[in-house]
């Protein structure tokens, strides 16, 4: 078998067998980062039915998160948002950085003219 013939087979491939679960597994965050910024969705390794199914998901997760939010009382704490299900060539989404009491206070202050 050629080189050639080697990797046309990987190729090939479906996007959910352990070869190419294992090489996807093996990327760095450096090469993965790449991937996301210069991804094309449309060009992805799943089949169309996989990006329908996984976009069911996360709405019917949505629906779910909205319909726990809209009957917890007032007072009690809220669930957090799902995330979506990771897609090929994207990374996760990272968590947005709370803003803590002292930078609160800080950013009234500016607001409030404290700057001057």
């Amino acid at each position: 078998m050629t080189w050639r013939r080697l990797r046309v087979l990987i190729q090939h491939l479906p996007s959910e067998s352990a070869t190419w679960t294992a090489l996807r597994n093996g990327l760095s965050a450096e090469e993965l980062a790449e991937q996301s910024e210069k991804g094309e969705p449309e060009k992805g390794r799943w089949s169309q039915s996989d990006h329908l199914l996984a976009v069911i998901a996360d709405r019917v997760a949505r629906l779910e998160y909205v319909l726990i939010s809209v009957n917890t009382e007032k007072k009690s704490k809220r669930p957090t948002a799902p995330e979506p299900i990771r897609r090929p060539g994207a990374k996760a989404v990272k968590a947005k950085q709370q803003m803590s009491d002292l930078q609160a206070n800080t950013l009234f202050t500016l607001l409030n003219g404290g700057a001057a």
